[in-house]
């Protein structure tokens, strides 16, 4: 398997070479701009976009919130899961970066000697992104743009071939809706646990907020208000 790909004449290699000359023409201040987007940036933004999802669950405080917080916690282990899933895959592949066997590609990124199949950052996003989508449409469709964007910066930065990236998205998409089913019968139970909790359940709902997502009052101020109604009508 180590050879994988190793030749220059096939679709792989060609769009490998089509998308990473895109560097070359690019300004400098860009490919650095890539570099770091491709790094760190888009793996950030994508965790930043499950807590966005999670306090906005917690802020509507439904009746199914702690289901969709479970679904969301969901998302950042599932990508661990693909991580490791990977370990094997790449020790058995054995597939050497491409810019060790094809010459004159613009690598933006150095450091990278471990295996190239697959894709750690194209597994982990595009994970993150499947979760993310079981748990909520909305945000799932911003995820899965962002992985998508992922991959393509890891072509772009001359550190994978094309098919390391889809096999990312496979690993990725697997183990996220593979594995969802039994994620959310261990999970769900633990979120409502949490719920029930004084203050930790606020990580579930926010204070004061009722199954419907209105402010739910307390029943002394519950009282003075249906007291004040009935005066109102018995005016």
């Amino acid at each position: 398997m180590a050879g994988l790909a190793e030749s220059g004449s096939n679709p792989d290699v060609d769009l490998l070479y089509d998308i990473n000359g895109l560097a070359k023409d690019a300004p400098a201040w860009f490919d650095r701009v890539m570099e770091y987007v491709g790094e760190y940036g888009l793996l950030l933004a994508m965790v930043l976009l499950v807590l966005w999802c999670w306090w906005s669950v917690r802020r509507r405080g439904e009746e199914d919130a702690a289901s969709s917080v479970a679904a969301l916690a969901w998302a950042p282990l599932a990508a661990g899961v693909a991580v490791l899933v990977n370990v094997p895959i790449r020790g058995f592949v054995e597939r050497p970066r491409p810019f060790l066997t094809h010459d004159g590609l613009d690598v933006l990124v150095s450091g990278k000697t471990d295996y190239s199949f697959v894709s750690d950052h194209a597994t982990i996003t595009m994970a993150m992104a499947v979760g993310l989508f079981v748990a909520n449409r909305r945000f799932g469709l911003f995820g899965l743009g962002l992985a998508l964007l992922e991959g393509f910066c890891r072509i772009y930065m001359g550190v994978h071939y094309p098919t390391d990236v889809v096999g990312g998205f496979a690993l990725g998409t697997a183990v996220a809706l593979l594995l969802s089913p039994v994620a959310m019968a261990l999970l769900t139970p633990v979120a409502k646990a949490i719920e029930r909790s004084p203050r930790a359940g606020l990580l579930i709902r926010a204070r004061g907020r009722s199954y419907d997502g209105r402010d739910a009052m307390i029943p002394g101020a519950r009282r003075e208000a249906a007291g004040a109604e009935e005066r109102d009508l018995a005016a």
